[in-house]
């Protein structure tokens, strides 16, 4: 028999926070400045398209484990100068306040009260590819319980890699089967179950726009699907809030 589930593990960009309507609030007063004609929702999903492959440069081993803000920042530069804005051209401190907007994304409106929930009953962490610092800000800003800090960094490997599940379940000292991936991302959630992880999906249908075609309905039988964290926590037994 499997072990029971003592630690539920989060991803967090658009499973835990809203990134697209974060990020092009944080973007709007920059882009009214220097590219009044872009669009910030636009904007953050430029930047949004540019995550995947600068992990994977880092998944490939062709360069060595960079975390996230560098990667960011790189990405930043990469769209400003799509959109015609000379990075050259802005001071340090611009470019930096800039590039913490992922310091400052919003939660959804359930996911506070869910986690406060689901920690009475488990150990919960983010499984997260964003660096301790840009995970520990978030957390404070935005009043997200963890129990501690995990994911890429701690890892030193981005998600879908084996290892970024596998040596979180090693740090907290628990076999891959006691450990339950929450994720919107049918994806994370496939990669977490062949390491042995459990799984639950919780669908955010608007973490891309009103026309998101993905991740909009479970792909495969997880261990649970529930429409929002709170129904989570009732699945599994949590006492209410």
């Amino acid at each position: 028999m499997a072990p029971p589930v003592r630690a539920l593990l989060f991803d967090v960009f658009g499973t835990v926070v809203d990134w697209r309507t974060s990020v092009a609030r944080e973007a709007a007063p920059f882009l009214a400045e220097y590219a009044p004609g872009v669009d910030p929702l636009a904007f953050a999903a430029a930047w949004r398209r540019r995550y995947q492959p600068a992990m994977e440069a880092v998944r490939s081993g062709a360069r060595p484990f960079t975390r996230l803000d560098i990667l960011h920042r790189e990405n930043l530069e990469a769209v400003l100068a799509d959109h015609g804005i000379a990075p050259a051209g802005l001071d340090e401190a611009t470019l930096d306040h800039l590039n913490k907007a992922w310091h400052r994304l919003d939660p959804w409106p359930d996911s506070v009260e869910g986690l406060r929930r689901l920690k009475t009953r488990f150990i919960i962490a983010p499984l997260s590819n964003g660096n301790i610092a840009l995970m520990l800000n978030l957390a404070k800003r935005a009043g997200l319980p963890w129990d501690a800090i995990l994911g890429a960094e701690v890892a030193q490997a981005y998600k879908p890699s084996p290892e970024a599940y596998l040596r979180t379940a090693e740090i907290l000292g628990l076999p891959p089967e006691a450990c339950m991936l929450v994720a919107a991302h049918n994806g994370d959630l496939a990669a977490a179950r062949r390491c042995g992880f459990r799984t639950a999906f919780v669908p955010r249908p608007t973490e891309y726009g009103p026309d998101q075609e993905k991740d909009l309905a479970p792909e495969q039988e997880w261990d649970f699907v529930a429409a929002s964290f709170p129904a989570l926590a009732d699945q599994l037994g949590c006492p209410p809030a």
